[in-house]
């Protein structure tokens, strides 16, 4: 496994109305360079690199009012790719037809949303109008209005349910019926290479939205923000400030993810290209239900930046243990750190179950609510240490 370039810890705050400044995160302390799942992301970028993301948002704010998306500032910190899945490609290359063919079978579904915030996308599940998003889209938004596929009007939409964690929300249209709805796929059969199309509201753009195409470039991608969904799709189609909510779509037209993030720069210096990411659609579908009911999801948080534990990781940092869930960063002040957890251990039992790697932490801790006392056992070096951990609520992105 090899060193990836210098990547950005992402944030996703919205792509909001011109004025909003990015809010400092708390500090951490971290270890050396390591594939990250749930590490808080660094101190803001000097201000010169927000400087383009600002630009823009005051241009297209005063063209078309704003749009919101995940934007991803620098940062200037190495990651380590977690997982780079490569498989023989069952791709099917898609020409214009294809592509054709693949907007004929999803677009219809697609909807812009606005907020007094901002805007975004969102994709219509059921004909009576239930429409997922990302939670971020409609974060702290006081009014929903959603404007359907080749329509100008802005229908109502109430909120039903939301997760911050997993940055999923289910919206309802208000007073309709007879919506023709995107087909939810299968991204557990998703490969690297594979073709895929990118649908959204990319800056808010009037006429429509934007269509890029490209393919999954990596799966279970895992970034350094605890606050942001883990386990992404990568892809290298464009995914702009809009897009957030959108879907991901195979060349058989079926959702296999979500658009959520994008890392615009590594740091002041190094801008980064075609590096979008997408929630898979097999961690949407498990919470819809919920959500649609109303239930709206709190999850715990730990306050720890964690990566699989590997046999080259043990050996740099002197570990007795080859497996686990290494921890890489603690939050200052988080739970985490609160129980005596430090960088550089490695979790290899939580709540009475073993944990053999970084998803496994992430779920087992997901499936506790803020408050939970649980106890975690960890290896220092060589030393088994046992300790309590008291959750928290996952901090607020900015």
């Amino acid at each position: 496994m090899e060193s990836a370039p210098a990547e950005p810890a992402p944030h996703s705050f919205g792509y909001p109305y011109p004025g909003a400044a990015p809010v400092p995160d708390d500090e951490r302390t971290s270890a050396p360079p390591v594939p990250l799942e749930a590490r808080p992301a660094d101190k803001p970028a000097p201000r010169s690199r927000w400087l383009a993301v600002a630009l823009v948002a005051g241009l297209i704010g005063a063209l078309v009012g704003g749009g919101v998306g995940a934007v991803v500032s620098g940062r200037n910190h190495k990651t380590t790719i977690v997982r780079q899945v490569t498989q023989p490609n069952t791709s099917v290359i898609t020409h214009t037809a294809t592509v054709q063919e693949v907007l004929g079978k999803v677009q219809d579904a697609i909807v812009s949303i606005r907020t007094d915030l901002g805007a975004g996308t969102g994709m219509i599940i059921t004909s009576d109008g239930q429409v997922v998003t990302n939670n971020h889209v409609i974060d702290k938004a006081t009014k929903i209005t959603v404007t359907l596929f080749n329509s100008t009007e802005a229908r109502p939409a109430t909120l039903l349910g939301h997760d911050a964690t997993d940055d999923v929300a289910v919206l309802k249209v208000d007073n309709i019926s007879g919506l023709p709805t995107v087909t939810l796929g299968d991204s557990s059969k998703s490969v690297v290479g594979d073709d895929v199309v990118a649908i959204g509201n990319a800056l808010n753009l009037p006429g429509g939205p934007t269509v890029t195409t490209g393919i999954i470039s990596a799966i279970g991608r895992n970034l350094p923000d605890p606050r942001q969904p883990q386990n992404l799709i990568q892809t290298d189609a464009a995914i702009n400030p809009g897009n957030s909510g959108g879907p991901l779509v195979n060349a058989s037209g079926e959702v296999v993810g979500m658009n959520t993030l994008v890392i615009q720069s590594a740091n002041a210096q190094e801008l980064a290209q075609n590096l979008g990411f997408a929630i898979p659609v097999n961690n949407i579908k498990p919470l819809i239900p919920d959500l649609a009911k109303g239930i709206s999801r709190n999850p715990g948080y730990l306050g720890a930046g964690v990566g699989d534990m590997t046999p080259q990781i043990a050996q740099r940092v002197g570990s007795s243990v080859d497996a686990g869930a290494f921890v890489a960063s603690v939050a200052t002040g988080g739970p985490a750190a609160s129980a005596g957890i430090q960088a550089n251990d490695v979790i290899t039992m939580f709540d009475g179950k073993r944990v053999t790697g970084n998803s496994e932490l992430v779920t087992l801790i997901r499936s506790h609510q803020p408050g939970d006392k649980v106890e975690v056992t960890y290896v220092r070096g060589s030393t088994t240490k046992t300790t309590t951990v008291t959750l928290s609520s996952v901090p607020a992105s900015p």
